[in-house]
């Protein structure tokens, strides 16, 4: 599909599209079941997959006994016989395509679960800092919302216009409980200009990798979940091609160059 006009705009200027209604209830319905199965352990993890506990349940800051809350990611589900089936949804990568061409290659995955009563606050960061290839331009990231997200239970905050100022220097920030491989942009304070993005089941945002973004605490009774990916073309390169790739990225559409991420 073809981004109009309008909407290639402002993906340029602001670093970000919200698609609404993307998917419907019936296609969000099995991935919040696998979700539940998997915390619960009456399914294990498939290959490959980490689940990550929240970091005060891991550290017994909060005692509980109850999965939904100790979880606070499912990792890497490319492999997973049903969470895997978001990577290769045709309407999602139809999208994908208008952003990064048409050799796509799955770069990251994860589901996000953000319990009520926990702190789960994520500082603003750019995903890029976590990628070893480039052009930056030709990776985007997807995330739909498999509940209602909104201000209250920790919606995504996302910096309009961040993109366009380049790779910014990160760090942990000095929070009181945050998972350490939760890294924040530096000099980025309280007062930034930011959006809080509220979406409805199904809706999906897709934004570039160096958009400032993050989340804040769950200050309501609802969970808030969300299943997200990262795409690049498969014709970026590695920053330093001596080194041997970190992981392999899988060709979920069109070609892969022989000299690309998944060449």
């Amino acid at each position: 599909m073809a981004l109009t006009d309008e909407q290639r705009a402002q993906y340029e200027e602001r670093g970000y599209l919200l698609v609404r209604g993307l998917f419907g209830e019936a296609e969000l319905e099995p991935w919040r079941v696998r979700l539940a199965e998997i915390v619960r352990g009456d399914q294990q993890p498939s290959d490959g997959m980490l689940v990550m506990r929240d970091v005060v349940v891991a550290k017994k800051v909060v005692q509980t006994t109850s999965p939904e809350q100790a979880v606070a990611k499912l990792q890497d589900f490319e492999h997973d016989p049903v969470l895997g089936g978001y990577i290769e949804r045709p309407e999602l990568l139809d999208w994908v395509e208008a952003f990064v061409g048409p050799d796509i290659a799955s770069i990251h995955s994860m589901l996000i679960n953000k319990p009520p009563g926990l702190d789960s606050r994520h500082p603003l960061h750019q995903d890029l800092v976590y990628f070893p290839f480039r052009p930056a331009d030709r990776i985007v990231a997807t995330w739909t919302a498999l509940e209602p997200c909104f201000r209250d239970n920790g919606c995504l905050a996302v910096v309009p216009g961040s993109h366009r100022d380049g790779l910014r220097e990160h760090e942990n920030p000095d929070w009181e409980h945050l998972n350490f491989g939760y890294f924040g942009a530096k000099g980025v304070g309280a007062d930034t200009d930011r959006v809080h993005v509220e979406m409805a089941p199904g809706d999906t945002l897709f934004f570039h990798p160096l958009l400032l973004h993050g989340s804040g605490r769950n200050r309501s009774q609802a969970f808030r979940r969300a299943i997200s990916a990262h795409y690049a073309s498969a014709s970026c390169r590695y920053l330093n091609p001596d080194l041997p790739p970190g992981r392999p990225y899988r060709l979920v559409r069109g070609r892969a160059d022989a000299d690309g991420i998944v060449g």
